[in-house]
């Protein structure tokens, strides 16, 4: 079995998990799992559950390798569902491997939020490193700059001290 946390995505900005995936870890036909869902369309709001878009869906394809409309894949768009659409999935579905899932579905999602706040904190982190090193470069360059005007001096200006003889004459 595929880990759950790599069924889940991100699409419209918000991480989800399609009907296809959640179907297969509910131990249900996907199509039973739409009909329940359509039965109970008040229980899942947009922020629970949306329908792909045929844009959204072909870009998809290939990464999921579905087969295309007509040689026995898909006749409908699938539906992406959120952490709180999922487990409202389990509910209208009533069986007992769906509601032990559900709770395997919520973990998946926290650990998924977990990961991406790491990678976050991550991220700032080396900003904040780089902003550090630009500036230490900076200081570095000019106490090289100034290395260098101390090692190679000015040539001096001044006269020679004392008296110049005139050249001698010959007689």
């Amino acid at each position: 079995m595929v880990p759950i946390e790599s069924r889940i995505t991100i699409l419209r900005h918000q991480k989800v998990i399609l009907d296809t995936a959640l179907a297969e870890l509910y131990g249900v036909p996907v199509k039973r799992l739409n009909q329940q869902v359509n039965r109970n369309r008040e229980r899942f709001p947009s922020d629970f559950m949306f329908q792909l878009t045929a844009r959204e869906f072909a870009a998809l394809r290939l990464q999921f390798a579905t087969s295309k409309k007509g040689r026995g894949g898909r006749r409908s768009l699938p539906y992406a569902f959120t952490e709180h659409g999922a487990i409202m999935a389990a509910t209208v579905l009533n069986s007992d491997r769906a509601v032990a899932m559900s709770v395997f579905v919520v973990r998946a999602f926290v650990r998924l939020r977990e990961m991406l706040a790491a990678n976050r904190e991550l991220a700032d982190r080396i900003k904040e490193l780089e902003a550090h090193l630009e500036t230490h470069d900076g200081t570095i360059q000019e106490i090289i700059t100034v290395i260098r005007k101390l090692m190679n001096p000015p040539p001096s200006r001044r006269s020679k001290i004392g008296f110049a003889l005139p050249p001698a004459r010959t007689v």
